[in-house]
Parts: C-alpha cells; structure tokens; sequence
C-alpha cells in the first residue's frame, strides 16, 4: 500500500464555546493544532431546546410584513 495513500492522523485539541478544552486525534490541520468551535451540543438549538430567530430584514421579516394584519378582524 502506498505510504502517501492516507492523510495525517495526530492530535489535537479542540476548544468548545464556553472555553472548555480537550484533546482528540485527527486529519486536522497539524500535530498541536487547535480547532475552535462556533457551534457545540452546548449551544445549539437542536439539543439545548432553545431557539432563537435572528433575521435582519430577510425571510422572516418579509413574512410578517406580508401577512401582517392576516387574521384580524376589522370591525
């Protein structure tokens, strides 16, 4: 089997959201090298149950502009 056939595996460490660290092997970048993460089991929405709409003027926004007074009754 060639030799250059596989990346390199070695470890390094990877720092969590809140600042927590710890040490894993993989292709990662270098031997020693940090990974930081953005997004973790810690903070995101899907384990931590809490969701959070951030739109500025996208979507979400053109939305509620459209269908604004749906549903209201002007009497």
């Amino acid at each position: 089997m060639k030799k250059e056939g596989h990346p390199e595996y070695h470890e390094i460490t990877v720092i969590m959201t809140d600042g927590t660290e710890f040490k894993t092997r993989s292709t990662y970048g270098k031997a020693g090298d940090s990974m930081r993460l953005e997004i973790d089991p810690k903070t995101h929405p899907a384990w931590t149950g809490v969701h959070r709409l951030n739109d500025a003027g996208g979507q979400l926004a053109k939305f509620n502009k459209r269908f604004k007074g749906f549903g209201t009754s002007k009497a």
